[in-house]
């Protein structure tokens, strides 16, 4: 297993988010070793949910407007059909989705998160994935869209429902050992 003991990860959600697309990425990075923020627009718990019902609330530690790009290595992005929807309307939440983009830092999302993909207008020419109902944005944004369980294009790494969570993990965790391994050298 790569040793992430020195990866910064920062995780953006907040009311709405997919409870394992949130909760499965963040304990697997944590198992790694990476240090894992959560911010969200408020200090409140935000409430998950799974199969379209209530889940799990999880105490954010930060807040998306305190959050600097040169303080993390990645950006992770759970899905949920609110979550996004109401991320990709706070103009902090995409700014910094376009940061760590420009900086060619990890940028993973999956299942409706590449919403804010589309916002920040990061996905013109890059190929990309998403749960089915996003694909048509995406492409309209200049993506090439295809099915797959989870897509790397440089730095940006997408996926398509809670199912394809095991290979999206592994993607970003081999994305950030790179990374990591780069810096070093």
């Amino acid at each position: 297993m790569a040793d992430l003991s020195q990866a910064r990860v920062l995780m953006i959600a907040t009311d709405g988010f997919e409870e394992s697309e949130l909760m499965k990425p963040r304990q697997a990075l944590l198992d790694a070793g990476a240090k894992v923020t959560l911010a969200s627009l408020a200090a409140d718990p935000i409430q998950g949910e799974s199969g379209g019902e209530k889940g799990a609330t999880i105490t954010p530690d930060a807040l998306v407007a305190e959050m600097d790009s040169d303080d993390f290595d990645a950006l992770v992005l759970p899905g949920g059909v609110g979550n996004p929807d109401k991320l990709r309307l706070d103009r902090r939440t995409v700014e910094l989705v376009r940061e760590f983009f420009d900086d060619g830092k990890v940028v993973a999302a999956i299942c409706h998160a590449p919403w804010l993909l589309v916002e920040a207008d990061i996905v013109d020419g890059k190929r990309v994935t998403s749960w089915p109902s996003v694909r048509t944005d995406l492409a309209n944004a200049g993506a090439t869209v295809v099915d797959e369980e989870v897509v790397v294009d440089g730095n940006l790494i997408t996926s398509r429902k809670p199912d394809d969570i095991p290979m999206f993990v592994d993607a970003i965790k081999s994305l950030l050992a790179e990374e990591r391994e780069a810096a070093v050298e």
